[in-house]
């Protein structure tokens, strides 16, 4: 069994999916993260980008995946049907949830998106082994032995779950949705990103932009590198881009952020990282 880790983003964008030749380099699907530990398969969030990687975890068949949400607003949830693994027979999937806790389960959460009058069919119709955990911001879990995932409360409307995955000696953050407050670094994002090897941050914004969306929940890339370099993070990813950020845009951000932290870079769909 290998100690590696991959990160391989299948969606980068926020809030709508997004299409068209401006924007054909960063991609256009909504957030979903693979973190491969091993052999195990870790995903973050059901975006539009999730039935891609549904589509290559089925030429896997007999695996285990495990399926972790932020939160449950639609650009994250919208792939959650068109998962591939959930209508396999030979197929397990976990999914877990906390932003909701003491509120909805992670199944009732599920039951209520796939319903009348929002989508056709119920989650009855899925034929994989399916479990559902539901847990609090700040537990520590651990899908699978040898792999620990690290938890914490983000600021966004209706909540949001930050994680860290750890294993094999390397640890990966995933922080998005998050707004932060001006001139500080939160506590909790700081513990999670805490010298880690990979930092994926929600950068919908600029700092010149933020005013203007204050209360919509998100946060800016040069916010992300504040906290990359006060917390000691090596690399730092920029996700959730914003719907209207074209190549262009993106490529110029991923060039300024280049020259305040070498590591830093703009999330391309399909992109992968192996720590």
């Amino acid at each position: 069994m290998t100690d590696r880790v991959e990160v391989r983003l299948w969606g980068t964008r926020g809030s709508l999916p997004v299409s068209g030749p401006e924007f054909r380099n960063f991609g256009g699907n909504t957030v979903c993260v693979e973190v491969r530990c091993g052999e195990q398969v870790l995903l973050f969030d059901a975006g539009s980008g999730l039935p891609g990687a549904g589509q290559r975890l089925k030429a896997e068949p007999g695996g285990e995946i495990a399926l972790f949400f932020t939160h449950f607003h639609y650009d994250h949830v919208i792939g959650l049907p068109f998962f591939a693994p959930f209508y396999d027979p030979a197929a397990s999937v976990s999914v877990w949830s906390g932003n909701m806790a003491g509120k909805m389960t992670t199944q009732d959460v599920i039951r209520q998106f796939m319903q009348t009058p929002f989508f056709p069919i119920g989650p009855e119709v899925w034929r994989a082994k399916l479990t559902t955990h539901d847990f609090a911001a700040g537990d520590v879990l651990t899908p699978y032995p040898g792999v620990t995932l690290r938890t914490g409360g983000l600021n966004h409307p209706g909540g949001a779950i930050g994680y860290r995955v750890e294993f094999g000696g390397r640890a990966v953050a995933l922080i998005t949705d998050t707004e932060h407050e001006p001139d500080e670094l939160d506590p909790t994002v700081l513990a999670l990103i805490e010298g880690c090897d990979l930092f994926l941050y929600d950068t919908t914004f600029t700092d010149a932009e933020f005013e203007t969306y204050r209360g919509f929940g998100h946060s800016t890339w040069q916010h992300a590198i504040r906290l990359a370099q006060a917390a000691g993070a090596k690399r730092v990813g920029f996700i959730h881009h914003a719907k209207w950020r074209n190549d262009t845009d993106l490529s110029q951000i991923d060039a300024e952020a280049k020259q305040q932290m070498p590591g830093a870079f703009c999330g391309e769909d399909g992109q992968i990282i192996t720590l």
